[in-house]
């Protein structure tokens, strides 16, 4: 396998990774934010917000990375 298709094929499982996570994450603050403390709940909301924002990014990186020429 090519360098660059490793790093590509590492990259993206590391975001699935995030997603992953992000998705667990969002779960329990549903669940805690059911139990009455939407001041975590709120906190936790504000990372994963970030979470998005940083994913769209990756998202991109990804696609351009898989795009550009295979001289890496």
């Amino acid at each position: 396998m090519h360098h660059k298709q490793l790093t590509t094929a590492t990259l993206t499982r590391l975001h699935q990774n995030q997603v992953a996570l992000g998705e667990a994450v969002w779960l329990l603050a549903k669940w805690i934010e059911q139990r009455g403390s939407t001041e975590v709940t709120q906190a936790v909301q504000a990372q994963l917000q970030l979470l998005a924002i940083n994913s769209a990014a990756i998202n991109q990186a990804l696609a351009e990375l898989i795009d550009s020429p295979l001289n890496s």
